[in-house]
């Protein structure tokens, strides 16, 4: 709708969440952080959805991160900035807890929050015209832990600091090298690919997936697997999905997925 930053749209098993505010690149503001964090949740709780596309409006910047105008009002000062780091991290943390897979379609920029965003989804699809980075000590600004702890976790300690220190602004090939992205497509193609990626991720068996999903995260954990987590390996065993999966092989057809 007019005026909305925070667009979704829901076709069939995959919805498109769209940073709306293509006359400022989609720079992201107070509001739209806070609006993204309850649309994220909303869809998490969708049993019915099985991808999540995320996307900047306008085709010429995924994001370039937060509006720098709100400084002056919204973040001129320690206080104001941990109110304003706490709506923005409570919506970091709804997409890297979202079970849903999510796919980030980037065209142009992305950069700093915009980055962060990207980088919290499962895949990242981008154009070859995109730029990447986080030139906040231009600003004199720190990332913050939670931001950095998500940031070093994509690319590890040694990349993350290079980004950080020398603040560079860098292409799409460099973004891919270093881990940032996933796939690297013509720009033409980005929006077709990254569609194409959440039709393959909705074919799939939901349960399947959001098991993939919590599996990988637990690893992150260096805590030893319990005796109940490493039986929930074999839970997909007892699932219709996998009865019509199965059946479906033995067939030779292709499998219909009741997420069941």
């Amino acid at each position: 709708m007019a005026g909305e930053t925070i667009l979704t749209r829901r076709d069939g098993p995959i919805a498109t969440v769209t940073l709306n505010r293509p006359e400022k690149l989609n720079a992201m503001t107070r509001p739209m952080w806070r609006r993204l964090g309850e649309v994220v949740r909303s869809l998490h709780a969708a049993d019915d959805l099985r991808c999540i596309v995320i996307r900047g409006a306008g085709g010429r910047a995924f994001s370039p991160g937060n509006d720098i105008s709100e400084f002056s009002t919204d973040r001129s000062n320690p206080e104001q900035a941990k109110a304003y780091g706490e709506i923005l991290h409570d919506t970091l943390n709804a997409l890297s807890a979202c079970r849903h897979p999510t796919v980030a379609l980037i065209e142009g920029v992305c950069v700093g929050g915009g980055l962060e965003i990207a980088g919290l989804c499962d895949l990242r699809i981008c154009g070859e015209s995109g730029r990447f980075g986080v030139p906040i000590k231009q600003l004199g600004l720190v990332m913050a832990y939670p931001e950095l702890a998500a940031l070093r976790r994509l690319v590890g300690r040694s990349v993350a600091l290079e980004i950080l220190l020398e603040g560079r602004i860098f292409d799409a090939a460099e973004a891919k090298e270093k881990g940032l992205v996933t796939r690297v497509v013509p720009d033409e193609k980005v929006e077709e690919e990254a569609y194409a990626a959440a039709a393959r991720i909705a074919e799939g068996a939901p349960l399947v997936a959001r098991w993939h999903k919590k599996f990988a995260d637990r690893l992150e954990d260096p805590a030893a697997l319990t005796a109940e987590e490493l039986d929930e390996g074999y839970a997909c065993y007892a699932t219709e999905d996998f009865r019509i999966g199965y059946r479906a092989f033995l067939a030779k057809t292709k499998p219909k997925f009741e997420g069941r």
